[in-house]
This record gives structure tokens, C-alpha cells and sequence, in this order.
């Protein structure tokens, strides 16, 4: 009887054993063939979105990522290279041909392979960051790059992984850039593996910035855009393409997806504005940066004072029909940019101060929109004040506003740089926040329906559209926004955002890249910027006051865990086999 029972129980075990085996096999076979994967975070951490994974689909040959995060880096900057490497590894579970490694560019002893690869990398337009870290000798500082180096074929880019943003702190920043991984990552891929780049046109004729002014943009555009300069002059074909398809047939397209039109100075003419309106309808995008009021810094080189002058653009019926309504006002702002001022001499050299000049205003952006989340800082110069309009069927978004420290005065506008010399009245600037920057979305009606003569709203070669389909613009009261500064001596471009005087880089190129993104964007790739993670950062403070329990808490509870577990069993097996007896 004894015997028969303990073989019972062995071949209970050895099928037990083998059911074990035959399942672990048959889930191996049946996940061969179904991919799936669960994410269990609240936010959806890791999974990809579907712009992604749609992205991923296309992927025919090896995109090669070599990422220059490996080293012994501050615990954030770990958690960023781990978060790199995961993002990828889900890249890869989607797609074999994602590959990559990890690469530390300061494995070397030698001083000189270690500046010529700094060198390498800075050319190839990965920018180096800084960081004090904690050695057994003491603090000593340490160079690292962290980006990565993306390759498909022939061609190649370079990805910046952590954020530059002003005012926030090192936790958040890191925090901000993890979250900020699958669309840098899942653009570069889409920017190497394009087959054809979207047009973009900076529109000229009307005293818009010149080339100069727009090199840095125009340079990181042309990595994602075939970019060119388009005067319109009154000709109907400057924007649009006319096909004969049949003898009373003709079609007409857009030769360009977006124009850009940057700080003109001088009034469109009706036939200009016609030719822009027709673009809309055709589904055309448009970046208007426009300074209704006339100032500068260089009318204060040799005196203190100068005037804010209004603009004639001839836009403002235009912009008016679509939805906005740019006011002819400076805003003053506390929040703003300083300024170097010589205020004495020592010696033989000049003693320069930084003061805040109030008409520079810097503009923390705080929508949570994939056109600004998380965007660094805006620096505008003579920003002027915009309203919105309600127009039926046109979406209506504020990307950028000024601080609630901040007021108007309008044109003409004295702008004198005694307001230096005290400081301010804070009573004077109590807002509220002024919009600066909108998005409009929707089908906008022409600015010329009803306006025009029926030989040209009957002539097939114009083709006058009414109104549009569904599309999109983006307004800024300031032309600024998108100048690069030149350096003061050399008169070479700077970088976009960059303040040579305060060595700041703003979010200047951002705001533009991501402006032309969302524009033209559609596979919803940009709407992953909105994405949102969590930040879970232990109480430092709770935790070093209490620093002993909790080590003891982490190194002793899973101990004890696994003695009351085995205690447990051993009591039940000995009361199971002892009632058996």
C-alpha cells in the first residue's frame, strides 16, 4: 500500500515535470510565431507608439546607432544610457536591422587620441557636456558626449540624447530627455531612411531676412527638407505648378509642402498676398514670423534713446481672416535677456555689466503641446503682443506666451536705456501673460472670396480656391525668433539660440524644427514629444534622516522574507507527511 502510494506520487511528479516542460516549449513554438509584449506601467513606458512601430516596418537595411554613452558616469546619466539601450532593444524587437553599441570616448590613456576622437565627434555635430565627478583622488571634471551617431547606408546623422534647458534642474533635465528618446531616436531614423525630403521655401521680395541671418536654421533644416529661397514677385507660378491634363482642364499644385516668411520689412502687395493665399488653399503650410513694429539695437549704438516705429505690412487682413491679430505694441517683460553695458573703465579695459533689458523677453514655454513640451527657453527681441480671433472651423492653440511680469506699450514707443539705471516698478508689469506664438488649425477661408473680378475667379490658369482643405499655420510676433546672431567681430553666423554676450543657448532651433515638424508631419511622429513619463525621485531628505533603517530595511526584510517562506513549507510538508502516517 506504501509503496504503491510513493510510486503514485513519483509519476504524479514526473508528469507534473514533463506538463512543465511541454508548456514552457509550446509557449517558445506559439511566441516564434505571435509577437506581443505587455507593458504594465501606468504611462505606458515602454511601449512604442504607433508611428513608431509603423516607422520600424519600413526599415530594409541596417540603421546603426553608435551611442557614446559608456563610461563611469553620475548615477542620471547612467539611468539615461540604460534608458537609451532599452528604447533600442524595443526598437530592435520590432525591426533585426536596428543595431548599435556602445562606445566610450574616453576609453583611451592617451591625452591626444582622446582630443583628436572630442575633435571627431564635435565636427560630426555632437555637442560635449561637462561634468564634475567624484574619483578616489577627489573631484576631477570629465567630458562626455551624450548622443549617438546614427548610419544607414550612406548616409549619416547625428543625435543629441540629453536636453539643454535653462532654469530646470539636472533631475528634470534627465528626466525631460528620457522621455524625449523614442521620437529623437524614431526621427533620426525617419530623417537618414527618407526617400523624398518635404520642400520648404523661405519666402523674399518684401525685405525678409537675409541669408546670413538664416544660415544656422537654414543648415539644420536642409537635413530634413530640401530647402530653397523663393521671391514671388507677382508671379502665379512661384508657388504652384500648372499641369494641362486635358484641353479644358488644368491642374495645379504646390511646388513647395511649407514657406517660411521671416521678419519682412516692407508692404505685400495684393497680388503677393493672393498668390500666398492660394497656397493655403491648396493645403500649403506657412511660418509666419512677423514684427508689426520697427525697432533695433543698432539705433542705440551712439545715443540713448530711439523710437518704436509701426510697421505697413499689408498682412494684417490676411492674418485677420485666419484667426489672429497681431497687435502694433513692444512687450516689456521682467523675465528678460540681459544686455552688456560698458558702466567704467578699470585700468586699461572697459567694465561691462549684464542688465535686464526688458524688451528682450525670454520665454519659458509651458503648454503641453509636442511643439514645445519640454522645449528650452525662447529668446525674443522686440516682441510684439498677439490677439486670437474666433473664426468658425479654425483650431486655435497658444504655443509660447510671455511671463504674467509683463505689460505693453504701444506704438510709436519710446525705448530708452535709462530704464536701465533703476530698477524696475514690478506694479507696472502685472500681465497677464501676452501670446506670442499661436498655432491655427483647420479650413481656412480665402482672404479674397468675394473680392475678386470673374474673369479671374473664373480662369482655369488661377484656379481660385475658396476655401481650403484642412491645414496649418504658425504665427510669431517676432521675426527674431528665428535670426541667428553674427559673431560681433567676425561677423561669421552663430548657432540659432545662441547669446554670444551671455554664452546661453536658447530653444530657438528647437522651436523652428518642431514648428516645421508638426506642419508637415503626417505620421503623427511628432505627437510623441507630448509624451510624459513620471518623475519618481526618492525624498533625500526623508531618506537621509532615516538613512540607517532603510539599509537595514532592504538588506534584512527579503532575508527574513525567505526564512518565514521556508519555515512555512517545512511546517506544512512535516503535518502533510505526519497526517499521512
Amino acid at each position: 500500500m506504501k509503496k504503491n502510494k510513493q510510486r503514485n506520487m513519483k509519476r504524479n511528479s514526473l508528469i507534473q515535470l514533463l506538463l512543465g516542460v511541454v508548456i514552457i516549449i509550446l509557449a517558445n513554438i506559439i511566441g516564434s510565431f505571435i509577437f506581443t509584449r505587455f507593458d504594465l506601467t501606468s504611462e505606458k513606458r515602454f511601449s512604442l507608439s504607433p508611428a513608431t512601430k509603423e516607422l520600424l516596418k519600413k526599415i530594409d537595411d541596417i540603421v546603426y546607432f553608435r551611442v557614446y554613452l559608456e563610461g563611469d558616469f553620475p548615477a542620471g546619466f547612467k539611468r539615461l544610457r540604460n534608458s537609451t539601450k532599452e528604447m533600442l532593444d524595443e526598437f530592435r524587437a520590432y525591426n533585426k536591422n536596428i543595431q548599435y553599441e556602445f562606445v566610450n570616448p574616453s576609453q583611451s590613456d592617451d591625452q591626444k587620441e582622446r582630443n583628436d576622437t572630442y575633435q571627431l565627434l564635435t565636427e560630426k555635430g555632437l555637442q560635449p557636456t561637462d561634468l564634475q565627478v567624484s574619483t578616489k583622488g577627489g573631484r576631477e571634471q570629465q567630458v562626455i558626449f551624450p548622443g549617438a551617431i546614427a548610419n544607414y547606408k550612406s548616409n549619416e546623422l547625428a543625435v543629441e540624447l540629453l536636453n539643454s534647458q535653462i532654469g530646470v534642474s539636472p533631475e528634470e533635465v534627465l528626466n525631460n530627455s528620457i522621455q524625449a528618446l523614442e521620437f529623437r531616436l524614431a526621427s533620426a531614423i525617419r530623417d537618414l531612411t527618407v526617400v523624398m525630403k518635404p520642400r520648404v521655401a523661405f519666402i523674399r521680395g518684401h525685405g525678409e531676412l537675409e541669408n546670413r541671418d538664416i544660415y544656422d536654421i537654414g543648415q539644420a533644416l536642409s537635413k530634413q527638407y530640401t530647402v530653397s529661397v523663393v521671391a514671388i514677385g507677382g508671379q502665379i507660378g512661384s508657388l504652384t505648378t500648372r499641369d494641362s491634363v486635358s484641353a479644358d482642364k488644368t491642374r495645379i499644385i504646390n511646388k513647395y509642402d511649407a514657406i517660411i516668411i521671416a521678419k519682412p520689412d516692407s508692404a505685400f502687395l495684393e497680388k503677393d498676398k493672393f498668390i500666398i493665399d492660394q497656397f493655403i488653399m491648396r493645403e500649403g503650410k506657412v511660418l509666419w514670423l512677423i514684427d508689426p513694429v520697427f525697432a533695433t539695437m543698432d539705433s542705440l549704438k551712439n545715443t540713448t534713446t530711439t523710437l518704436g516705429l509701426s510697421i505697413d505690412l499689408n498682412l494684417d487682413d490676411m492674418l485677420f481672416r485666419y484667426g489672429v491679430r497681431i497687435n502694433q505694441n513692444l512687450v516689456m517683460d521682467l523675465n528678460a535677456l540681459p544686455i552688456p553695458l560698458r558702466t567704467g573703465q578699470v585700468g586699461n579695459q572697459p567694465k561691462i555689466d549684464f542688465f535686464p533689458w526688458l524688451y528682450f523677453p525670454v520665454i519659458t514655454p509651458t503648454e503641453n503641446h509636442p511643439i514645445v513640451n519640454n522645449l528650452n527657453a525662447v529668446k525674443t527681441e522686440f516682441v510684439s503682443s498677439m490677439d486670437t480671433i474666433r473664426v468658425p472651423g479654425i483650431k486655435k492653440t497658444i504655443l509660447l506666451k510671455t511671463s504674467p511680469y509683463s505689460r505693453t506699450v504701444n506704438a510709436p514707443a519710446l525705448i530708452t536705456l535709462e530704464i536701465l539705471e533703476k530698477e524696475p516698478d514690478e506694479r507696472a508689469y502685472t500681465g497677464p501673460p501676452q501670446i506670442v506664438a499661436v498655432l491655427l488649425e483647420g479650413e481656412f477661408k480665402s482672404n479674397f472670396e468675394n473680392r475678386i473680378p470673374p474673369e479671374i475667379l473664373n480662369s482655369k490658369e488661377i484656379g481660385f480656391i475658396p476655401l481650403s482643405k484642412p491645414t496649418r499655420m504658425i504665427v510669431v510676433s517676432d521675426g527674431d525668433v528665428i535670426r541667428n546672431q553674427l559673431h560681433y567681430s567676425k561677423g561669421y553666423p552663430l548657432p540659432l539660440g545662441y547669446d554670444q554676450f551671455t554664452g546661453e543657448t536658447f530653444g530657438n532651433k528647437d522651436f523652428i524644427l518642431n514648428s516645421l515638424d508638426y506642419l508637415m508631419d503626417e505620421s503623427g511622429l511628432i505627437s510623441i514629444r507630448s509624451r510624459e513619463l513620471k518623475l519618481r525621485l526618492l525624498d533625500m531628505t526623508r531618506v537621509n534622516n532615516n538613512k540607517f533603517i532603510w539599509q537595514a530595511f532592504n538588506i534584512f526584510f527579503p532575508v527574513l522574507l525567505v526564512l518565514i517562506f521556508g519555515l512555512v513549507r517545512n511546517y506544512l510538508r512535516k503535518r502533510k507527511y505526519a497526517s499521512g502516517k
